[in-house]
Protein backbone atom coordinates (compact mmCIF):
# COMPACT_ATOMS: atom_id res chain seq x y z
CA UNK A 1 0.00 0.00 0.00
CA UNK A 2 0.69 3.78 -0.37
CA UNK A 3 0.79 6.24 2.13
CA UNK A 4 1.31 9.93 1.60
CA UNK A 5 3.90 11.27 4.28
CA UNK A 6 1.85 14.06 5.41
CA UNK A 7 -0.67 12.08 6.38
CA UNK A 8 -1.58 13.03 10.22
CA UNK A 9 -0.74 10.63 13.30
CA UNK A 10 -3.98 8.18 13.87
CA UNK A 11 -5.09 8.19 10.23
CA UNK A 12 -6.43 4.53 8.70
CA UNK A 13 -4.21 3.84 5.89
CA UNK A 14 -5.21 0.23 4.89
CA UNK A 15 -7.05 -3.19 6.27
CA UNK A 16 -6.87 -6.51 5.76
CA UNK A 17 -8.73 -9.36 6.11
CA UNK A 18 -8.77 -13.06 7.25
CA UNK A 19 -11.32 -15.99 6.87
CA UNK A 20 -11.28 -19.18 8.62
CA UNK A 21 -11.91 -22.48 5.74
CA UNK A 22 -13.71 -24.42 8.29
CA UNK A 23 -17.44 -24.71 7.33
CA UNK A 24 -20.27 -23.80 10.43
CA UNK A 25 -17.58 -22.25 12.54
CA UNK A 26 -17.76 -18.56 13.86
CA UNK A 27 -14.50 -17.18 13.38
CA UNK A 28 -13.45 -14.39 15.77
CA UNK A 29 -10.04 -12.42 14.29
CA UNK A 30 -7.36 -10.71 16.52
CA UNK A 31 -4.95 -9.15 14.52
CA UNK A 32 -1.19 -7.96 15.41
CA UNK A 33 1.76 -7.01 14.11
CA UNK A 34 4.49 -9.41 15.02
CA UNK A 35 7.29 -8.04 13.24
CA UNK A 36 9.13 -5.66 10.74
CA UNK A 37 10.52 -2.25 10.69
CA UNK A 38 7.10 -0.49 10.82
CA UNK A 39 6.07 -1.94 13.91
CA UNK A 40 6.82 1.06 15.75
CA UNK A 41 5.29 3.52 12.77
CA UNK A 42 2.27 1.35 12.22
CA UNK A 43 -0.62 -0.19 14.64
CA UNK A 44 -3.31 -2.50 13.60
CA UNK A 45 -6.82 -3.16 15.07
CA UNK A 46 -9.53 -5.82 14.56
CA UNK A 47 -13.00 -3.57 13.70
CA UNK A 48 -16.08 -3.99 15.91
CA UNK A 49 -17.19 -7.52 13.69
CA UNK A 50 -14.10 -8.81 14.49
CA UNK A 51 -13.33 -9.85 10.97
CA UNK A 52 -11.27 -6.85 9.63
CA UNK A 53 -7.47 -5.58 10.79
CA UNK A 54 -7.27 -1.57 10.21
CA UNK A 55 -3.56 -0.33 10.04
CA UNK A 56 -2.83 3.56 11.13
CA UNK A 57 -0.64 5.87 11.53
CA UNK A 58 1.22 5.54 14.97
CA UNK A 59 3.88 8.49 14.41
CA UNK A 60 4.59 10.52 11.47
CA UNK A 61 5.47 9.76 8.24
CA UNK A 62 9.14 11.23 6.69
CA UNK A 63 9.51 10.36 3.43
CA UNK A 64 13.27 11.96 2.93
CA UNK A 65 14.72 9.68 6.30
CA UNK A 66 12.48 6.33 5.30
CA UNK A 67 10.39 5.91 2.26
CA UNK A 68 9.09 2.24 2.58
CA UNK A 69 7.96 0.26 5.58
CA UNK A 70 7.54 -3.65 6.14
CA UNK A 71 4.51 -5.04 8.35
CA UNK A 72 4.48 -8.67 9.15
CA UNK A 73 0.83 -8.98 10.37
CA UNK A 74 -0.36 -12.02 12.05
CA UNK A 75 -4.36 -13.39 11.98
CA UNK A 76 -5.75 -15.59 14.58
CA UNK A 77 -9.27 -17.20 15.49
CA UNK A 78 -9.89 -16.91 19.06
CA UNK A 79 -13.54 -18.32 19.05
CA UNK A 80 -12.33 -22.43 18.50
CA UNK A 81 -14.73 -25.40 18.40
CA UNK A 82 -13.51 -28.31 20.59
CA UNK A 83 -14.45 -31.02 17.61
CA UNK A 84 -11.67 -29.48 15.09
CA UNK A 85 -9.25 -28.38 17.93
CA UNK A 86 -6.77 -31.43 16.69
CA UNK A 87 -6.72 -29.34 13.21
CA UNK A 88 -4.99 -26.32 14.67
CA UNK A 89 -3.14 -24.17 14.99
CA UNK A 90 -5.71 -21.19 13.70
CA UNK A 91 -4.16 -18.53 12.59
CA UNK A 92 -1.96 -16.98 10.16
CA UNK A 93 0.56 -14.43 8.55
CA UNK A 94 1.10 -12.09 6.04
CA UNK A 95 3.46 -9.35 5.29
CA UNK A 96 2.51 -5.84 4.02
CA UNK A 97 4.52 -3.61 2.63
CA UNK A 98 4.30 0.21 2.89
CA UNK A 99 5.08 2.82 0.73
CA UNK A 100 5.42 6.35 2.08
CA UNK A 101 4.68 9.02 -0.82
CA UNK A 102 7.08 11.89 -1.10
CA UNK A 103 4.83 15.58 -0.58
CA UNK A 104 5.80 19.34 -0.92
CA UNK A 105 6.17 20.29 3.00
CA UNK A 106 7.05 23.78 4.48
CA UNK A 107 10.68 24.46 6.03
CA UNK A 108 11.20 22.94 9.37
CA UNK A 109 13.34 25.89 11.86
CA UNK A 110 15.45 23.70 13.71
CA UNK A 111 13.89 25.18 16.88
CA UNK A 112 10.87 24.89 17.94
CA UNK A 113 10.69 28.37 19.93
CA UNK A 114 13.65 30.79 21.14
CA UNK A 115 13.74 32.90 23.92
CA UNK A 116 16.61 35.73 23.97
CA UNK A 117 17.46 38.07 26.65
CA UNK A 118 18.73 41.47 25.76
CA UNK A 119 19.71 44.73 27.95
CA UNK A 120 17.57 47.66 27.32
CA UNK A 121 20.73 50.08 26.35
CA UNK A 122 21.85 47.28 23.78
CA UNK A 123 22.87 49.75 20.86
CA UNK A 124 21.03 50.17 17.58
CA UNK A 125 22.39 47.48 15.19
CA UNK A 126 22.90 44.69 17.81
CA UNK A 127 22.61 40.85 16.53
CA UNK A 128 19.77 39.33 18.26
CA UNK A 129 19.45 35.52 17.00
CA UNK A 130 19.72 34.00 14.43
CA UNK A 131 17.14 31.50 13.35
CA UNK A 132 17.36 28.92 10.80
CA UNK A 133 15.14 26.50 8.99
CA UNK A 134 15.73 24.24 5.68
CA UNK A 135 13.33 22.43 3.37
CA UNK A 136 12.65 18.90 4.03
CA UNK A 137 11.81 18.05 0.92
CA UNK A 138 14.43 16.03 -1.58
CA UNK A 139 14.85 19.16 -3.37
CA UNK A 140 16.34 21.10 -0.52
CA UNK A 141 15.06 24.66 -1.96
CA UNK A 142 16.13 27.87 -0.56
CA UNK A 143 14.54 29.44 2.14
CA UNK A 144 13.36 33.25 2.82
CA UNK A 145 12.94 35.04 6.24
CA UNK A 146 10.68 37.65 7.28
CA UNK A 147 8.78 39.16 10.17
CA UNK A 148 5.55 38.80 10.56
CA UNK A 149 4.35 42.62 10.93
CA UNK A 150 1.21 42.22 13.64
CA UNK A 151 3.89 40.84 16.04
CA UNK A 152 6.29 43.27 15.62
CA UNK A 153 3.81 47.00 15.02
CA UNK A 154 6.34 48.79 16.51
CA UNK A 155 9.16 48.04 13.93
CA UNK A 156 11.91 47.46 17.10
CA UNK A 157 13.29 44.47 14.93
CA UNK A 158 14.60 43.39 11.62
CA UNK A 159 15.64 39.93 10.50
CA UNK A 160 17.94 39.48 7.01
CA UNK A 161 16.19 37.60 4.78
CA UNK A 162 18.48 35.05 3.70
CA UNK A 163 20.64 34.57 6.35
CA UNK A 164 17.73 34.51 9.43
CA UNK A 165 19.98 37.06 11.46
CA UNK A 166 17.79 38.92 13.91
CA UNK A 167 18.95 42.81 15.23
CA UNK A 168 17.27 45.53 16.63
CA UNK A 169 16.77 48.59 14.49
CA UNK A 170 15.02 50.66 17.55
CA UNK A 171 16.49 51.73 21.16
CA UNK A 172 14.58 48.85 23.73
CA UNK A 173 13.35 50.49 26.62
CA UNK A 174 11.83 47.84 29.54
CA UNK A 175 9.91 50.68 31.47
CA UNK A 176 7.67 50.61 28.10
CA UNK A 177 7.66 47.33 26.50
CA UNK A 178 9.19 44.40 28.97
CA UNK A 179 8.89 41.36 26.70
CA UNK A 180 9.16 41.51 22.38
CA UNK A 181 7.20 38.02 21.31
CA UNK A 182 7.81 38.32 17.64
CA UNK A 183 7.39 35.87 14.79
CA UNK A 184 9.25 34.76 12.46
CA UNK A 185 8.36 33.38 8.91
CA UNK A 186 10.58 30.49 6.75
CA UNK A 187 9.12 30.64 3.06
CA UNK A 188 10.48 28.19 0.35
CA UNK A 189 11.59 30.12 -2.88
CA UNK A 190 10.68 28.20 -5.56
CA UNK A 191 7.15 27.62 -3.56
CA UNK A 192 5.68 30.86 -1.53
CA UNK A 193 2.95 28.88 -0.12
CA UNK A 194 4.88 26.34 1.71
CA UNK A 195 5.76 28.78 4.93
CA UNK A 196 6.36 27.93 8.32
CA UNK A 197 6.50 30.10 11.69
CA UNK A 198 8.27 30.06 14.90
CA UNK A 199 7.97 32.43 17.98
CA UNK A 200 10.92 34.18 18.83
CA UNK A 201 10.25 35.76 22.70
CA UNK A 202 13.10 38.40 23.41
CA UNK A 203 12.53 39.53 27.09
CA UNK A 204 14.48 43.07 27.68
CA UNK A 205 16.75 42.92 31.29
CA UNK A 206 16.38 45.87 33.08
CA UNK A 207 19.27 48.78 33.49
CA UNK A 208 19.24 51.37 36.10
CA UNK A 209 18.87 54.48 33.55
CA UNK A 210 16.21 56.57 35.12
CA UNK A 211 16.24 58.72 38.36
CA UNK A 212 14.19 58.36 41.34
CA UNK A 213 11.55 61.19 42.36
CA UNK A 214 9.59 61.56 45.49
CA UNK A 215 5.96 60.08 44.90
CA UNK A 216 3.25 62.52 43.83
CA UNK A 217 2.07 64.81 46.38
CA UNK A 218 4.71 67.29 46.76
CA UNK A 219 2.61 69.95 49.16
CA UNK A 220 2.11 69.14 53.19
CA UNK A 221 1.78 72.02 55.94
CA UNK A 222 2.74 72.72 59.35
CA UNK A 223 0.60 73.86 62.30
CA UNK A 224 1.30 77.47 63.29
CA UNK A 225 1.45 75.91 66.97
CA UNK A 226 3.94 73.37 66.12
CA UNK A 227 6.70 73.18 68.08
CA UNK A 228 10.37 72.19 67.45
CA UNK A 229 11.14 68.80 66.55
CA UNK A 230 7.61 67.87 65.67
CA UNK A 231 7.18 65.47 62.78
CA UNK A 232 5.08 67.33 59.71
CA UNK A 233 5.77 64.77 56.95
CA UNK A 234 6.66 61.13 56.04
CA UNK A 235 8.01 60.86 52.41
CA UNK A 236 8.66 58.41 49.84
CA UNK A 237 10.45 57.75 46.35
CA UNK A 238 9.77 55.91 43.37
CA UNK A 239 11.77 54.29 40.94
CA UNK A 240 10.31 53.25 37.38
CA UNK A 241 14.00 50.78 37.43
CA UNK A 242 13.59 47.33 38.90
CA UNK A 243 17.00 46.15 40.44
CA UNK A 244 17.05 42.48 41.48
CA UNK A 245 18.07 43.12 45.10
CA UNK A 246 15.29 46.06 45.21
CA UNK A 247 15.09 49.64 45.94
CA UNK A 248 17.86 51.16 48.54
CA UNK A 249 16.71 55.16 48.61
CA UNK A 250 18.77 57.93 50.52
CA UNK A 251 17.47 61.12 51.41
CA UNK A 252 18.76 64.33 51.60
CA UNK A 253 18.03 68.39 51.54
CA UNK A 254 19.44 69.57 48.08
CA UNK A 255 22.83 71.15 49.05
CA UNK A 256 22.03 74.37 48.51
CA UNK A 257 20.11 74.60 51.63
CA UNK A 258 21.94 71.78 53.83
CA UNK A 259 21.75 74.16 57.00
CA UNK A 260 17.54 74.80 56.73
CA UNK A 261 16.82 77.17 59.86
CA UNK A 262 13.26 75.86 59.58
CA UNK A 263 13.01 72.36 58.56
CA UNK A 264 15.45 69.47 58.95
CA UNK A 265 15.30 65.72 57.30
CA UNK A 266 15.83 62.43 58.92
CA UNK A 267 16.70 59.70 56.41
CA UNK A 268 15.25 56.09 58.07
CA UNK A 269 17.11 53.67 55.86
CA UNK A 270 13.72 52.15 54.99
CA UNK A 271 13.25 54.03 51.61
CA UNK A 272 11.59 56.72 54.06
CA UNK A 273 12.19 59.95 55.36
CA UNK A 274 10.65 62.51 58.18
CA UNK A 275 10.76 66.46 57.44
CA UNK A 276 10.98 67.76 60.86
CA UNK A 277 10.58 71.57 62.28
CA UNK A 278 13.82 72.86 63.48
CA UNK A 279 11.79 75.98 65.16
CA UNK A 280 8.20 76.65 66.99
CA UNK A 281 6.70 80.25 66.56
CA UNK A 282 5.10 79.80 63.20
CA UNK A 283 2.90 82.57 62.19
CA UNK A 284 1.14 83.38 58.70
CA UNK A 285 2.03 87.18 59.12
CA UNK A 286 5.23 86.51 58.63
CA UNK A 287 5.34 84.31 56.03
CA UNK A 288 2.62 81.46 54.33
CA UNK A 289 4.78 79.11 52.10
CA UNK A 290 8.03 77.69 52.31
CA UNK A 291 10.13 75.79 50.17
CA UNK A 292 12.09 72.40 51.06
CA UNK A 293 14.30 71.06 48.19
CA UNK A 294 15.03 67.13 48.73
CA UNK A 295 17.49 65.31 46.53
CA UNK A 296 16.67 61.27 46.39
CA UNK A 297 19.60 58.88 45.40
CA UNK A 298 19.48 54.93 44.05
CA UNK A 299 21.91 52.41 44.88
CA UNK A 300 22.08 50.51 41.92
CA UNK A 301 25.13 51.37 39.44
CA UNK A 302 25.46 53.96 37.30
CA UNK A 303 23.76 55.91 40.38
CA UNK A 304 20.56 57.67 39.43
CA UNK A 305 19.72 60.92 41.49
CA UNK A 306 16.68 63.94 41.30
CA UNK A 307 15.62 66.29 43.16
CA UNK A 308 12.20 67.52 43.87
CA UNK A 309 10.79 70.54 45.74
CA UNK A 310 8.45 70.29 48.94
CA UNK A 311 5.57 72.94 49.29
CA UNK A 312 5.19 73.54 52.86
CA UNK A 313 1.84 75.98 54.19
CA UNK A 314 1.38 77.40 57.02
CA UNK A 315 -1.76 76.76 58.57
CA UNK A 316 -4.13 77.53 61.47
CA UNK A 317 -4.90 74.34 63.39
CA UNK A 318 -6.73 73.39 66.30
CA UNK A 319 -5.18 72.22 69.75
CA UNK A 320 -6.08 68.10 67.98
CA UNK A 321 -3.59 69.35 65.56
CA UNK A 322 -7.21 69.62 62.80
CA UNK A 323 -6.43 72.16 60.28
CA UNK A 324 -8.57 74.88 60.08
CA UNK A 325 -7.04 77.48 57.62
CA UNK A 326 -4.40 77.92 55.39
CA UNK A 327 -5.22 81.44 53.90
CA UNK A 328 -3.42 84.93 55.14
CA UNK A 329 -6.11 86.37 54.21
CA UNK A 330 -7.65 87.55 57.98
CA UNK A 331 -3.80 89.06 58.29
CA UNK A 332 -3.46 90.79 55.26
CA UNK A 333 -6.41 93.71 55.68
CA UNK A 334 -6.15 96.88 58.10
CA UNK A 335 -6.86 96.59 61.60
CA UNK A 336 -9.44 99.30 60.96
CA UNK A 337 -10.97 97.76 57.84
CA UNK A 338 -12.79 94.70 58.24
CA UNK A 339 -14.16 92.48 55.76
CA UNK A 340 -17.96 93.52 55.59
CA UNK A 341 -16.67 97.17 54.99
CA UNK A 342 -14.39 95.93 52.59
CA UNK A 343 -17.05 94.30 50.79
CA UNK A 344 -19.55 97.44 51.32
CA UNK A 345 -17.26 99.64 49.60
CA UNK A 346 -16.64 97.21 46.73
CA UNK A 347 -20.66 97.31 46.15
CA UNK A 348 -20.31 100.92 46.33
CA UNK A 349 -17.39 100.94 43.04
CA UNK A 350 -19.74 98.59 41.13
CA UNK A 351 -22.97 100.74 41.63
CA UNK A 352 -21.37 103.92 40.50
CA UNK A 353 -19.84 101.80 37.22
CA UNK A 354 -23.31 100.92 36.92
CA UNK A 355 -25.07 104.08 36.88
CA UNK A 356 -21.76 105.65 34.78
CA UNK A 357 -22.59 103.18 31.87
CA UNK A 358 -26.02 103.88 31.79
CA UNK A 359 -25.87 107.57 31.43
CA UNK A 360 -23.20 107.20 28.37
CA UNK A 361 -26.05 104.79 26.82
CA UNK A 362 -28.64 106.84 27.29
CA UNK A 363 -26.94 109.99 26.20
CA UNK A 364 -25.94 107.85 22.78
CA UNK A 365 -28.77 107.02 21.95
CA UNK A 366 -31.03 110.09 22.36
CA UNK A 367 -32.40 111.08 19.17
CA UNK A 368 -31.52 114.36 17.17
CA UNK A 369 -34.26 116.67 15.96
CA UNK A 370 -35.79 115.88 13.06
CA UNK A 371 -34.72 118.33 9.99
CA UNK A 372 -35.72 118.62 6.94
CA UNK A 373 -33.44 118.83 3.46
CA UNK A 374 -34.75 122.76 3.04
CA UNK A 375 -32.83 123.58 6.48
CA UNK A 376 -30.03 121.55 6.68
CA UNK A 377 -28.77 123.13 3.58
CA UNK A 378 -28.98 126.73 4.10
CA UNK A 379 -26.29 128.35 3.18
CA UNK A 380 -24.96 130.99 1.08
CA UNK A 381 -23.60 130.15 -2.56
CA UNK A 382 -21.02 132.76 -4.58
CA UNK A 383 -19.81 130.95 -7.35
CA UNK A 384 -17.26 133.03 -8.84
CA UNK A 385 -15.39 132.68 -12.54
CA UNK A 386 -12.61 134.79 -13.17
CA UNK A 387 -10.92 135.36 -16.15
CA UNK A 388 -8.61 132.44 -16.06
CA UNK A 389 -11.70 130.14 -15.37
CA UNK A 390 -13.09 128.91 -11.58
CA UNK A 391 -12.21 125.60 -10.39
CA UNK A 392 -13.56 122.47 -10.58
CA UNK A 393 -16.02 123.06 -8.14
CA UNK A 394 -18.06 125.46 -9.71
CA UNK A 395 -19.63 123.47 -12.23
CA UNK A 396 -22.07 121.83 -9.54
CA UNK A 397 -23.73 125.41 -10.03
CA UNK A 398 -24.82 125.91 -13.51
CA UNK A 399 -23.51 124.04 -17.01
CA UNK A 400 -21.72 127.24 -18.40
CA UNK A 401 -21.16 124.97 -21.38
CA UNK A 402 -24.03 127.29 -23.96
CA UNK A 403 -21.61 130.38 -22.77
CA UNK A 404 -18.36 128.88 -24.22
CA UNK A 405 -19.78 128.62 -27.33
CA UNK A 406 -22.93 130.20 -29.00
CA UNK A 407 -23.17 128.31 -31.57
CA UNK A 408 -23.94 125.14 -30.19
CA UNK A 409 -26.49 126.83 -27.40
CA UNK A 410 -29.13 125.73 -29.18
CA UNK A 411 -28.10 122.36 -29.49
CA UNK A 412 -27.41 121.86 -25.98
CA UNK A 413 -31.07 123.59 -25.17
CA UNK A 414 -32.56 120.74 -27.48
CA UNK A 415 -30.88 117.80 -25.12
CA UNK A 416 -32.71 116.58 -22.36
CA UNK A 417 -30.55 117.77 -18.81
CA UNK A 418 -29.57 115.41 -16.42
CA UNK A 419 -29.46 118.15 -13.52
CA UNK A 420 -33.35 119.22 -14.12
CA UNK A 421 -36.58 117.36 -13.17
CA UNK A 422 -38.73 117.35 -16.19
CA UNK A 423 -41.46 119.53 -15.08
CA UNK A 424 -38.80 122.53 -14.38
CA UNK A 425 -36.85 121.86 -17.70
CA UNK A 426 -40.54 122.45 -19.67
CA UNK A 427 -40.65 125.82 -18.10
CA UNK A 428 -38.71 126.87 -21.43
CA UNK A 429 -41.94 126.87 -23.27
CA UNK A 430 -42.97 129.97 -21.34
CA UNK A 431 -40.30 132.46 -22.31
CA UNK A 432 -41.48 135.27 -24.35
CA UNK A 433 -40.42 134.56 -27.97
CA UNK A 434 -40.44 137.68 -29.03
CA UNK A 435 -37.22 137.94 -27.06
CA UNK A 436 -36.00 134.89 -28.47
CA UNK A 437 -36.30 135.19 -31.88
CA UNK A 438 -35.18 138.83 -32.53
CA UNK A 439 -31.46 137.78 -31.09
CA UNK A 440 -29.98 135.28 -34.01
CA UNK A 441 -27.32 132.90 -32.07
CA UNK A 442 -26.86 134.61 -28.76
CA UNK A 443 -30.45 134.41 -28.33
CA UNK A 444 -30.20 131.23 -27.37
CA UNK A 445 -27.94 132.04 -24.38
CA UNK A 446 -30.91 134.53 -23.64
CA UNK A 447 -33.47 132.02 -23.52
CA UNK A 448 -31.06 129.46 -21.56
CA UNK A 449 -30.82 132.28 -18.65
CA UNK A 450 -34.35 132.87 -18.54
CA UNK A 451 -35.42 129.02 -17.71
CA UNK A 452 -32.94 129.24 -14.98
CA UNK A 453 -34.20 132.34 -13.60
CA UNK A 454 -37.81 130.89 -14.14
CA UNK A 455 -36.91 127.72 -12.64
CA UNK A 456 -35.67 129.29 -9.68
CA UNK A 457 -38.15 131.42 -9.05
CA UNK A 458 -40.78 128.36 -9.23
CA UNK A 459 -39.37 125.83 -8.06
CA UNK A 460 -41.13 124.78 -4.46
CA UNK A 461 -37.95 123.22 -3.06
CA UNK A 462 -35.37 126.14 -3.98
CA UNK A 463 -33.28 126.77 -0.94
CA UNK A 464 -34.06 130.28 0.66
CA UNK A 465 -30.27 132.26 -0.61
CA UNK A 466 -29.17 134.29 -3.32
CA UNK A 467 -27.13 132.96 -5.99
CA UNK A 468 -24.47 135.27 -7.64
CA UNK A 469 -23.07 134.06 -10.92
CA UNK A 470 -20.33 135.82 -12.69
CA UNK A 471 -19.35 135.10 -15.99
CA UNK A 472 -16.38 136.65 -17.35
CA UNK A 473 -15.32 133.66 -19.71
CA UNK A 474 -13.45 134.93 -23.16
CA UNK A 475 -15.69 131.91 -25.48
CA UNK A 476 -14.34 131.49 -28.35
CA UNK A 477 -16.91 132.36 -31.52
CA UNK A 478 -18.52 135.03 -28.88
CA UNK A 479 -20.02 138.22 -31.30
CA UNK A 480 -18.69 140.44 -28.30
CA UNK A 481 -15.08 138.74 -29.59
CA UNK A 482 -12.44 139.87 -26.41
CA UNK A 483 -13.08 141.86 -23.60
CA UNK A 484 -9.90 141.01 -21.75
CA UNK A 485 -9.01 144.02 -19.65
CA UNK A 486 -5.25 143.16 -20.63
CA UNK A 487 -6.19 143.36 -24.30
CA UNK A 488 -8.19 146.43 -23.62
CA UNK A 489 -5.51 148.44 -21.91
CA UNK A 490 -3.20 147.74 -24.62
CA UNK A 491 -3.48 151.23 -26.29
CA UNK A 492 -4.81 154.50 -24.97
CA UNK A 493 -6.55 155.43 -28.06
CA UNK A 494 -10.46 156.02 -27.43
CA UNK A 495 -12.80 152.88 -28.65
CA UNK A 496 -15.75 152.81 -30.92
CA UNK A 497 -18.63 151.73 -28.95
CA UNK A 498 -21.25 151.65 -32.13
CA UNK A 499 -21.29 147.75 -32.21
CA UNK A 500 -22.70 147.76 -29.40
CA UNK A 501 -25.78 148.40 -31.22
CA UNK A 502 -25.49 145.30 -33.28
CA UNK A 503 -25.41 142.96 -29.87
CA UNK A 504 -29.63 142.90 -29.42
CA UNK A 505 -31.15 144.07 -27.05
CA UNK A 506 -29.60 142.38 -24.25
CA UNK A 507 -26.96 145.44 -24.32
CA UNK A 508 -29.40 148.17 -24.63
CA UNK A 509 -28.07 149.19 -21.53
CA UNK A 510 -24.14 148.92 -21.64
CA UNK A 511 -24.81 151.04 -25.18
CA UNK A 512 -26.73 153.58 -23.46
CA UNK A 513 -23.74 154.15 -20.98
CA UNK A 514 -21.61 155.00 -24.14
CA UNK A 515 -23.87 156.99 -25.49
CA UNK A 516 -24.56 154.84 -28.67
CA UNK A 517 -28.25 154.47 -28.11
CA UNK A 518 -29.95 154.28 -31.52
CA UNK A 519 -33.70 155.10 -32.02
CA UNK A 520 -34.36 151.85 -33.67
CA UNK A 521 -33.66 149.72 -30.81
CA UNK A 522 -36.22 147.61 -29.98
CA UNK A 523 -37.81 148.02 -26.74
CA UNK A 524 -36.39 145.88 -23.58
CA UNK A 525 -38.41 143.25 -22.03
Amino acid sequence: MSVPESVPVGSVVGRIWAKDRDIGVNAEMKYSIIDGDGRDTFDISTDPTNLFGIITVKKPLNFEKKPSYTLKVEGANTHLDPAFRHRGPFKDVTIVHVSVEDVDEPPVFDLPAYYIELPEDAEVGTMVKTVSARDPDAANNTVRYSIERSSDPEKYFYIEITSGSLMTVRSLDREQIGWHNITILAMEMNNPTQIASVSVAVKVLDVNDNPPSLTHYLETYVCDNAKAGQLIQTVTAVDPDEPLGGHHFSYSLAPESPTNPNFTLRDNQDNTAWILTRRGGWSQKDQTVFYLPITVTDGEQPVQSSTSTLTIKVCSCNPEGNVMSCTAEAYSLPASLSRGALIAILACIFVLLVLILLMLSLRTHRKKPYLCDEEENVHENIVRYDDEGGGEEDTEAFDIAALWNSREAHHNLAKMRQDMLPEIESLSRYVPQACVMGGGADSSVHGYVLAKLLEADVDPCAPPYDSLQTYAYEGEGSVAESLSSLQSGASNTDHEYDYLNDWGPRFKKLAEMYGVLEANIPPTW
